[in-house]
């Protein structure tokens, strides 16, 4: 989140939908909230259940890790999915 304003004037000369990106940019924080040594979900379940080993959590947090990084790729491949419904309540 810090580096965006840094970025933005970028991602704007590049031509870049900037609703594209704000979507990118949110599915890769979800990302991180998953990802290790963050992973600020896995600490949360741990407060909530403290008899839970850390390592198990994080084992069972990798198969959402995994559709998250497939998910980023597709959005990366094809911005049109993303842009869909935004396109279509506000027009072009």
């Amino acid at each position: 989140m810090i580096i965006i304003p840094i970025i933005l004037p970028l991602v704007e000369a590049l031509g870049f939908n900037l609703t594209w990106f704000a979507i990118l940019v949110a599915v890769n924080l979800q990302t991180a909230w998953l990802s290790p040594p963050v992973a600020l979900s896995a600490y949360f379940l741990k407060g909530v259940v403290p008899e839970w080993d850390l390592k198990d959590i994080y084992l069972g947090m990798m198969q959402f890790m995994v559709l998250q990084v497939i998910g980023l790729i597709i959005i990366i491949i094809f911005p049109k999915i993303v842009l869909w419904l935004p396109t279509l309540l506000y027009g072009q």
